[in-house]
């Protein structure tokens, strides 16, 4: 069973559901650049690398409403909330992928899953328009079967919406399903939803410490998360 496991099911891992932003990819510096020049429109100066940090992986919606609220009070950022998405969806776009890499142990976990027979899904609150050419570029869409972005479906992480399509997509119960992901968006997604959840340390969790997060088991790469499935499904036989 997985480390300081809440569920109790015994059942085999059938099914794996992974974040993209701060648990495949190190896409900060794509955000940071597309950002600072959306802000450059208006006439507001760049901002860190560690500001954007603490604003991503509650959609594109949050972040943008963040980054204009240090200018701005709540009227002046709904006021140029449409114009400033505007722009910042040019510039991403623009850049998609460009500055961003793959984390360790990425391919080779997503290798190991696929040689255990797992299914796999991308769950992501990056809009689908970015988060499709973004695997495809990478060379991870091969790997996922089904991927589903923040405006994929009528709610996002940390609602359970997404985990609970993905489970019924595969036809699985909750409790044949893992999520791996780096904040506590995933976690309480997967946990409201009845899956199991594994946290990786690094990556973007809104400036709180992973440790802080309720989850399954802490992994240094999707190979150690692959093994813990591996050690889980022998248990579980």
């Amino acid at each position: 069973m997985f480390i300081n496991s809440t569920n109790a099911s015994h059942a085999p891992i059938r099914a794996v559901i992974i974040d993209l932003d701060g648990t495949m990819l190190d896409t900060l510096p794509d955000f940071h650049v597309a950002i600072n020049a959306m802000r450059g429109q208006f006439g507001y100066a760049p901002i860190t690398r560690e500001q954007i940090a603490l604003m991503i992986g509650k959609g594109s919606e949050n972040l943008i409403r963040g980054v204009l609220a240090l200018e701005l009070d709540g009227a002046g950022v709904e006021q140029r909330f449409n114009e400033a998405m505007t722009f910042y969806q040019q510039h991403y776009l623009a850049i998609n992928g460009d500055h961003s890499a793959l984390y360790d142990g990425v391919i080779d976990g997503l290798e190991a899953m696929k040689a255990q027979g797992l299914r796999l899904a991308c769950v992501t609150n990056k809009p689908i328009a970015f988060a499709t050419p973004l695997l495809a570029q990478k060379g991870l869409a091969p790997y996922f079967e089904i991927v589903y972005g923040g405006d994929s479906l009528p709610r996002k992480k940390p609602d359970p919406m997404p985990m609970l399509q993905v489970c019924a997509d595969f036809g699985l119960a909750p409790a044949q399903v893992v999520a791996i992901g780096d904040s506590s968006n995933d976690a309480e997604a997967a946990r409201a939803a009845g899956c199991f959840v594994l946290t990786v340390p690094y990556g973007y969790n809104h400036g709180r410490a992973i440790h802080e997060t309720d989850s399954d088991g802490i992994v240094s790469s999707l190979l150690e998360a692959a093994n813990l499935i591996r050690s889980h499904n022998n248990d579980a036989n």
